[in-house]
């Protein structure tokens, strides 16, 4: 059975961990809004191509972002869902154009995600991520996939993270009660380890 799965969450609680090892485990593709854009940056939509939007440094207008991702799940057979929808505009055409087996809520405390996001550490060589408290390289400051030098991205300080999360909550709010109301979403408690909260994830799906 193809899993049709959407996952949301605030910046921070492990959605992308946690989408990568739900396509790897049941054998589903791993859409996100920005792969589907970057895959599909030439298509031609009413509104232009995404190329056109990205290029110019404005974020892509909701119809045409709504028209990738309704193309990427068409060619899925099976998919976890991270990164859209961003809000309930976005949240109503996704009902309209596919039938969920589960939308789940990583539910984490916004302290706790300010901490994770402001102790992430990229690499500036390769782009691996680690965490200076959850996933510490074997070198401070080093990466143990090239060796290259791991940095904080300007958009993982407190304040730009408070920032982030504050949009998050204003924009994503209604989308989670969309859900709830339409009696798909189940909140999972995002706070443990990420094999934790993957085992939390599959006793949903397995169900």
């Amino acid at each position: 059975m193809s899993h049709r799965i959407l996952l949301l969450g605030a910046p921070g609680a492990g959605k992308g961990t946690q989408s990568a090892k739900l396509a790897e485990e049941y054998g589903v593709e791993h859409v996100t809004t920005g792969d589907a854009l970057r895959a599909n940056k030439d298509m031609e939509t009413e509104y232009g191509t995404p190329r056109s939007f990205m290029e110019a440094g404005e974020l892509v207008p909701d119809p045409v972002v709504n028209e990738i991702v309704e193309a990427a799940l068409a060619d899925a057979d099976g998919f976890v869902l991270d990164g859209y929808p961003r809000n309930l505009d976005q949240a109503e055409y996704l009902s309209e154009i596919t039938d969920l087996d589960a939308v789940i809520y990583l539910a984490v405390d916004a302290e706790v995600l300010v901490d994770r996001l402001t102790g992430r550490r990229v690499c500036d060589d390769c782009g691996a991520n680690f965490h200076v408290d959850f996933q510490p390289p074997e070198e401070p400051g080093v990466c143990d996939e090239c060796g290259g030098e791991l940095i904080q991205r300007d958009d993982d300080t407190e304040e730009t993270a408070r920032e982030r999360l504050d949009v998050f909550y204003e924009n994503t709010e209604p989308v989670i009660e969309h859900f709830r109301d339409e009696g798909d979403l189940v909140e999972v408690d995002g706070e443990a380890t990420p094999d934790e909260v993957f085992e939390r994830i599959s006793d949903v799906l397995d169900e």
